[in-house]
């Protein structure tokens, strides 16, 4: 295998990487944020109030995103076997 080839490599995981996880940090994301902004605004500093709604939100999302999840990794390992069977 040769450094080019090994760099496509590498890229497509990489953005196989981001693509699989950004939907689970999104709603992370969202949730934080808007949990933050209900503390700001209610003066509620209650550390389990962030992580309790957190992980709850996160949880669902899997249920609903894991579909997407495996079908990207699906993609990415078919590429990888196809360029192993291929020879490059």
């Amino acid at each position: 295998m040769t450094g080019p080839e090994v760099l496509d490599v590498a890229r497509d995981a990489i953005i196989t990487l981001v693509i699989v996880s950004a939907p689970l940090m999104l709603v992370g994301l969202a949730v934080g944020v808007a949990i933050s902004l209900f503390q700001a605004l209610t003066q509620i500093q209650e550390m389990t109030l962030v992580f309790v709604p957190k992980i709850l939100a996160m949880f669902v999302a899997m249920l609903l995103v894991l579909p997407f999840m495996a079908d990207s990794l699906q993609g990415h390992m078919m590429r990888i076997s196809a360029r192993i069977i291929h020879g490059g």
